[in-house]
């Protein structure tokens, strides 16, 4: 899967979800998935409520259910900075 095939699915799932209320900024090897509190996707860098920093293919991962978020935190295959009550929120969203 291209950056910009992983971009447009989270594009599709933040839209038929609507908005988290927080941002949240997937920082991959790739590029950056900038999802604000409304739902909107981009790849721009900007400041988020919360960053989850992970490799390209692990984020394919995490979103096909391959890899469990839980054993990839401990593991130190994703990293996050900022308010860790949004990154649960991710499970709402995948």
């Amino acid at each position: 899967m291209t950056f910009q095939d992983l971009t447009e699915k989270i594009k599709n799932l933040a839209a038929a979800k609507g908005g988290l209320g927080s941002s949240i900024k997937f920082a991959t090897d790739a590029g950056n998935i900038f999802i604000g509190g409304d739902g909107a996707v981009s790849n721009e860098d900007a400041a988020a409520d919360c960053t989850i920093k992970v490799s390209q293919s692990d984020l394919e991962g995490l979103m096909s259910g391959d890899l469990n978020p839980m054993t990839a935190f401990m593991f130190g295959k994703l990293k996050i900075d900022g308010d860790m009550g949004v990154a649960m929120k991710l499970k709402e969203l995948f």
